[in-house]
């Protein structure tokens, strides 16, 4: 290892320090004592990496091609750091209000978070399986935090087995791909993978590979984990499944298959199209029958990753760029949606039925508000920035020739529309009869959830320069 290989992992290798060195700390100092401490100072640190991460420039390869540093890199990271900063904060009083405050919740969430950034920076199939392990790894324990409770479990249990079965998947793709190509180098693979000359054995590795992420961004039909995951789950967890993890597992598919097979989009495009078409109406007819806000975020969560999907099926940068604008978008609209869905109680108890909103406008004019905004955006009514992010991702579809996508992706933003709107209704035209949700929210969940909505308003005039920045980013990854 040179000194330029440690440099470039630099922020992922003190990542890694810090989490050991404040489990040694919570064991040494007294778990219960620590926990909020750390939670904080999890928090902070997290912030000061995006910010790291986000100041560097140029592009540095490590380890032989194991390790990529670029632009792409980079805004996915910043992205994550941050989703996960924020699900941390706000989660803070709704774990200690339930017990839950752990000092060991926010160092798996560390070292998820060092997994995630080591996989947006895969350059080989192998450093590709150790971020993604990593992760998974860390994600298994944390949907089981709640260790008294067999639905919370059950969900860490389900996770674990459907997640071992797509480790198996992709490794077997991994295995295809190494035995026609020779290398599990991106870049070498790329130089024997051509349109002229594709073995059938790489074509099924592929197909393997890209199953094997499918589970991980929950693309139908490969989606059967996530709303069992996310209801059983506690809610502080479910948060960030909903967020970081979604982020890593999108931006690692690019990379996959710009850097890896980017000389055959018109192979891998089709299956991209199909699993975005079949996620985005899969998820938005599954969602129709929903009470549980939080299964309705599960299959919200794969119809919005059908639409990143769409972004990436151009196989061209401004289809990447698309796919990441998208990604930014809904990670902010659902680190305010579960701001919200973490303040949901009655008489201190946690809810998630639905139906406790009606007429949330009387009780709290604010928080319905915001909430309003929010489900707006995510059923892309204009001019909320929903709405922008799909027109994105769909223009980028129609300019690749996948207009019968566009079309079908269309008509599910449509489906979808009508289980945000139901909430709107319940929360202004509901009736009085039901019970409503207590008034109290936590200071960070407020200035999160009203954050989220004034940026889905704001961002409408001017998308803070993301939207260059995600070009950028795509052109360093597709050129």
């Amino acid at each position: 290892m040179t000194s330029m290989d440690f440099s470039t992992v630099l922020p992922e290798v003190l990542l890694s320090l810090y989490a050991m060195a404040a489990l040694i700390g919570g064991v040494c100092l007294g778990k219960d004592k620590v926990a909020p401490f750390i939670s904080w100072l999890t928090v902070a640190i997290l912030v000061l990496f995006a910010a790291l991460v986000g100041l560097q420039s140029g592009s540095r390869v490590a380890f032989g091609g194991l390790f990529i540093e670029d632009a792409f890199s980079r805004f996915a990271k910043v992205l994550i750091l941050l989703s996960a900063a924020g699900v941390l904060a706000m989660s803070a009083d709704y774990q200690e209000r339930r017990n839950l405050m752990r000092f060991e919740y926010p160092i798996l969430i560390t070292l998820a978070v060092v997994g995630m950034m080591m996989m947006v920076s895969a350059g080989n199939l192998m450093s590709l399986y150790i971020g993604l392990e990593l992760q998974s790894l860390a994600l298994y324990v944390v949907a089981a935090l709640r260790r008294d409770s067999t639905r919370s479990s059950e969900a860490g249990l389900k996770y674990f087995v459907l997640g071992a079965l797509s480790s198996g998947i992709l490794l077997y793709g991994a295995a295809l791909t190494y035995g026609f190509t020779g290398t599990t180098d991106f870049a070498g693979i790329m130089t024997t993978v051509t349109t002229e000359n594709l073995p059938l054995g790489v074509l099924f590795g592929m197909v393997f590979l890209i199953i094997g992420l499918a589970f991980k961004v929950s693309a139908v039909p490969f989606h059967m984990w996530t709303p069992d995951v996310y209801e059983g789950s506690p809610s502080s967890v479910t948060a960030f499944f909903a967020t970081a993890p979604k982020v890593a597992a999108m931006a690692l598919l690019a990379r996959l298959l710009m850097d890896a097979f980017g000389m055959v989009p018109d192979q891998w495009g089709q299956i991209i199209a199909l699993l975005s078409v079949v996620s985005i109406l899969g998820g938005a007819i599954a969602a129709i029958g929903q009470m549980n806000i939080k299964r309705l975020m599960a299959y919200s969560s794969i119809t919005h990753m059908g639409f990143a999907l769409l972004g990436l099926t151009a196989g061209t940068a401004q289809g990447v760029a698309a796919m990441l604008l998208y990604m930014s978008v809904y990670v902010a609209m659902n680190i305010g949606m579960f701001a919200f869905i973490l303040s949901m109680e009655r008489d201190g108890q946690p809810i998630t039925d639905i139906r406790s909103l009606h007429m949330l406008a009387k009780r709290g004019p604010m928080r319905a508000w915001a909430l309003l905004i929010l489900l707006f955006s995510l059923a892309g009514v204009p001019p909320m920035v929903g709405f922008w992010a799909k027109f994105s991702v769909l223009l980028a579809a129609v300019q690749a020739g996948y207009v019968w996508a566009a079309v079908f992706a269309v008509i599910g933003s449509g489906i979808a529309a009508f289980y945000y709107l139901r909430i709107v209704y319940f929360m202004y035209f509901g009736t009085e009869e039901e019970e409503g949700i207590d008034k109290r929210i936590a200071p960070a969940q407020r200035v999160l959830l009203i954050a989220s909505a004034v940026i889905m308003l704001a961002g409408s005039v001017n998308l803070f320069g993301i939207e260059g920045m995600a070009q950028m980013a795509a052109a360093a990854l597709v050129n």
